[in-house]
């Protein structure tokens, strides 16, 4: 659903590549080429192999990207939410997605069109210059997620991902992680399969490092969770 842009400047402006860079002033000078989308729950806002149509930026919501494997199988490559930004990647690269994405919950997204982001990169070389720094962090953190997968066990994986749900998301005020996903979820994301992310937050439930309220999860002491991961783990830090 398309909403009109004129009120929802200010959402566009919490982004922090934007609000760094670009003043509101010269925002309205582009509002009208600048699309509001409202999407539900569970609707599918960007498809891989669609033509590129410029970046989105998540002004509220949560929402996964996707990736097709071999067979079909959907990989969850990461998580986005307020703030941050979806289909870079095919950004001045490809004529098409090579991802797609999906609202989690309710979700105001903001799309930047081609021609709007090549104006604003050449009007802006500040933007230019963090946009780049953006992708060689965001390379950065793929090649050593590669490496460090390559050497996980699937327990340390599931691990591992609950702990970047937690440090992403952080939790709500009975300190669940603030997103709710399925166990398939998990474990499109984990690299595994569902029977696996259930045994094994089984186990870590009847170990007393995982706490559970159907699709609610709670780490109760993190850094305990940690150390069973410390030799691989990329994300830590971050």
């Amino acid at each position: 659903m398309l909403i009109s842009p004129h009120d929802y400047l200010d959402q566009l402006l919490k982004i922090k590549l934007i609000n760094d860079n670009i003043s509101r002033e010269y925002l309205d000078t582009i509002v009208e080429d600048i699309n509001i989308i409202f999407c539900k729950k569970g609707q599918q806002f960007l498809m891989e192999g669609a033509p590129v149509n410029g970046l989105f930026f998540i002004c509220s919501g949560k929402a996964k990207v996707l990736k097709t494997g071999i067979y079909g199988k959907e990989q969850i490559l990461r998580f986005v939410g307020e703030g941050e930004m979806i289909g870079h990647r095919g950004f001045g690269t490809s004529n098409k997605y090579g991802i797609s994405a999906v609202a989690i919950d309710d979700c105001l997204l903001c799309n930047l069109t081609n021609s709007i982001m090549e104006r604003m990169l050449k009007d802006f070389p500040s933007l230019t210059y963090d946009l780049m720094l953006f992708y060689a962090e965001e390379l950065n953190r793929s090649e050593n997620k590669v490496k460090a997968f390559a050497q996980m066990t699937v327990r340390e994986k599931v691990i591992d991902s609950l702990l970047y749900l937690n440090r992403k998301f952080g939790v709500n005020k009975k300190g669940y992680i603030n997103i709710k996903l399925s166990r398939k979820e998990i474990g499109d994301y984990s690299g595994t399969n569902n029977e696996q992310v259930i045994k094994i937050i089984s186990q870590l439930k009847s170990e007393g490092l995982v706490e559970a309220n159907g699709k609610l999860l709670k780490i109760p002491n993190v850094d305990l969770l940690k150390k069973e991961i410390i030799e691989h783990n990329f994300f830590l830090d971050t």
